[in-house]
């Protein structure tokens, strides 16, 4: 079901755009069948067949190579270049079939570009420039300036308002033309390799600067990067091109876990997996897990089952208690207490879903036992033992039943654990 336009920022609706003296055969050749080689000498197919929606307040990253057709792309969701087939709506407004004077409303209104040169004016000072599209839809000179001036403290320029793009280093000069963009107050951003451009450090700033405006502002980003972790780092969603058609669209975790063709799948091998997935991506199910109110003994049938020497604890709302160990058990067996909450340790790791695997390393490698994934009520959602967290960082497929790894030592405690079972007549109630 398609969503409606108040959920919807911008509808792609299979777009093409050939460049030659007869692109419309070209639209119809490659609608027939024909590939992007064969109608090379009719001309070029930049972009072919793409479709996709763009929610309100998403920060969206169309990622390829070069020639993959993204730009081409990008310059058509604002008009710049005419489809030569398809649709594409903004705010609920098909602009591909709209004048020229109603085109230019949409991109005062509706739609802002940031680009990669920066594209300032190098007479007018850094305030100036930010103020240029207030300036143009008519707003007087006090209150764009006063307006601009809020967003140069926004974007981190305070004390730079009176000097010119000259005088600025090139971080700077984006952090303007970010300005400018923003000052527009435009619901809809394009940002065309707004920081390639920039050195590693600066760029990186840059993008944790953006996602930081866009949850404060609520802009809808739609990014266009050649950059992969670019792209994973910033993205909500990612649509990924080649050779002008968008191959596959998915979250981050989607596009690195689940690639549609060999060609992601090579794309994204070198990706830095430990800062895109999350304790949920590679979480696995609790299995040797028991209730407080369980007795000694249920926990020691859950462990030899299970072939583990510890196991979960739940309070009755299911939320997390934490772990019992197998030595602590067998005692509390040997000597007749049936309350295992006396034995109950705080020794797991809890963690939140959404946490980056790169945070779960050191926990991780200081302890034995699995982490904890719970909910913002404690609720036991997954674990993550060692082995699957590195394997996941390594990209090796594993699969490990939730449990951790069994020493020596706890394996002869599983044997005596049997032994116990097999000679003790267990309550039921227990069991």
């Amino acid at each position: 079901m398609t969503e409606s336009s108040e959920t919807i920022a911008v509808k792609a609706d299979h777009l093409y755009k050939a460049f030659g003296r007869r692109p419309h055969e070209i639209v119809k050749k490659l609608k027939a069948g024909k590939s992007r080689a064969e109608i090379s000498s009719l001309g070029v197919a930049a972009v072919i067949d793409a479709s996709f929606e763009v929610k309100r307040g998403e920060i969206f990253v169309v990622m390829g190579l070069s020639g993959s057709g993204k730009s081409t792309l990008i310059r058509m969701l604002n008009g710049l270049w005419e489809t030569t087939s398809g649709t594409v709506t903004v705010g609920g407004t098909d602009i591909t079939d709209v004048s020229a004077k109603e085109l230019r409303d949409v991109r005062r209104k509706s739609i802002s570009m940031v680009f990669q040169h920066f594209a300032l004016l190098p007479h007018r000072t850094v305030i100036d420039n930010v103020a240029y599209g207030l300036e143009i839809q008519g707003m007087g000179r006090a209150k764009r300036l006063a307006k601009a001036q809020t967003i140069i403290d926004l974007v981190g320029l305070a004390g730079w308002a009176d000097n010119l793009p000259s005088e600025l280093s090139g971080g700077m000069q984006q952090r303007v033309g970010l300005g400018r963009a923003l000052a527009a107050d435009t619901d809809v951003l394009l940002m065309d390799e707004a920081f390639s451009a920039l050195d590693p450090l600066i760029r990186r700033e840059m993008q944790e600067q953006l996602i930081e405006l866009q949850a404060a502002l609520g802009k809808t980003i739609i990014f266009i990067t050649h950059d992969l972790n670019e792209a994973m780092f910033l993205g909500d969603r990612i649509a990924v091109m080649r050779d002008g058609r968008i191959v596959q669209i998915g979250t981050p975790e989607e596009i690195l876990t689940d690639p549609a063709n060999d060609y992601v799948a090579q794309f994204v091998q070198d990706v830095d997996r430990a800062r895109v997935l999350t304790a949920t991506t590679v979480m696995e199910p609790v299995r040797a897990v028991v209730t407080k109110t369980a007795g000694p003994r249920a926990a020691l049938r859950t462990m030899r089952d299970l072939q583990t020497s510890v196991v979960f604890v739940l309070n009755r709302d299911r939320s997390f208690a934490g772990i019992v160990r197998d030595r602590d058990v067998l005692k509390m067996v040997k000597v007749g207490d049936a309350d295992l909450r006396t034995i109950i340790r705080d020794d797991a790791t809890t963690v939140a879903p959404d946490t980056a695997l790169v945070d779960l390393v050191e926990p991780s490698v200081g302890s034995d036992l699995p982490i904890a994934v719970v909910d913002s009520k404690s609720r036991l959602l997954g674990v993550i033992p060692r082995v699957t967290l590195l394997a996941a960082i390594g990209n090796v497929t594993t699969s490990t039943g939730e449990l951790p790894v069994i020493h020596p030592p706890a394996t002869i405690a599983v044997n005596v654990i049997t032994d116990i079972l097999r000679d003790t007549a267990l309550d039921g109630a227990e069991a």
